[in-house]
């Protein structure tokens, strides 16, 4: 094995690799906590808690489906996808959002029937410390790998591994509604054991939040939604900024992933030559790559100025 001479730099991790590692540190995290908190919600009598294991459950199937997903739209374009894999990477996140949405719906209503059930005079079982400690536990691990997964994200554009970061706060936050309604059963006890069961519906209510939060974007992306108004008049400024460009025109954008695809007519001069007019075309695609980065997917059809005078 050569040793590294000194000088030479590290070589930089690939996008794949850092979505790889990130994902992985997260499955086996919530292997532990799924595992922990489910425990500690059947030996310590806690829906809140069993809620929370539940969530973790999903935050596991979530960083599967990632790692699956993402690995996919890593790969560069073929004869059957001309414009590369990017989609699977929205495919992954907006799995991740009716995930959430899912697991919503089953924690409101397994929360909602303990409520009526104490409401209607059939007594709780108070949970246990076990449940509050899990929950402690649960609200330091998660926040600490929402912050990692996060950072990730934004450095390598992947909106899958975003959406996978803000699953893990999901799950820290819903820990917070665990660790006070655990907390107030176990104190107050009585009819203050409601509290274990509130706190689950409250959880409930902030998954499906984020779950509308992530699958809204992705279901835009997949149906081929333009990009944001503001970024359209940037494409167009940067476009007329170029030497030669007179105008343009009939631009269309859509998101692919972490990519960008923009299609539009550029108007020059009638009388320069072909090679000139591609030399303007690829000065409008190299300043759009270098104001909105690489990974943007550039087409260009050139039209001659017709001055109506």
């Amino acid at each position: 094995m050569k040793s590294l001479q000194k000088g030479t730099p590290l070589k930089e991790p690939t996008r794949e690799k850092r979505i790889f590692i990130a994902t992985l540190t997260g499955s086996v995290v919530n292997l532990l906590l799924t595992a922990g908190k489910i425990v500690a919600g059947v030996v310590g009598q806690s829906g809140a808690m069993m809620a929370d294991g539940l969530h973790s459950l999903s935050d596991l199937i979530s960083d599967f489906i990632v790692l699956a997903l993402v690995r996919v739209s890593s790969r560069k374009e073929d004869a059957h996808h001309h414009y590369g894999h990017g989609k699977y990477e929205t495919l992954a996140a907006l799995c991740i959002g009716v995930l959430l949405l899912l697991v919503s719906i089953e924690l409101l209503s397994s929360g909602g029937m303990q409520i009526y059930k104490v409401m209607s005079g059939e007594p709780l079982a108070p949970p246990s410390m076990i449940a509050l400690w899990a929950a402690l536990a649960s609200i330091a691990s998660k926040e600490v790998l929402y912050q990692y997964t996060a950072m990730v994200g934004r450095k390598v554009k992947s909106n899958a591994v975003i959406a996978n970061a803000w699953h893990h706060r999901t799950d820290a936050l819903s820990s917070v509604c665990s660790a006070v309604g655990i907390g107030c059963a176990i104190l107050f006890g009585g009819f203050w054991t409601i509290l274990d069961p509130v706190a689950c519906c409250g959880i409930s209510l902030f998954i499906l939040y984020i779950a509308f939060q992530m699958t809204v974007p992705s279901l835009k992306e997949l149906l081929e939604v333009s990009l944001p108004a503001e970024t359209e008049q940037q494409i167009i400024r940067i476009a007329r900024e170029v030497k030669g460009v007179e105008d343009i025109h009939a631009l269309k954008t859509r998101r692919n992933g972490p990519s960008i695809i923009i299609d539009a007519h550029i108007v020059v001069a009638p009388t320069i030559t072909i090679v000139e007019g591609h030399d303007i075309a690829s000065c409008v695609e190299r300043r759009l790559k270098e104001e909105l980065g690489p990974e943007v997917q550039v087409g260009i059809h050139i039209e001659p100025y017709i001055n109506a005078e």
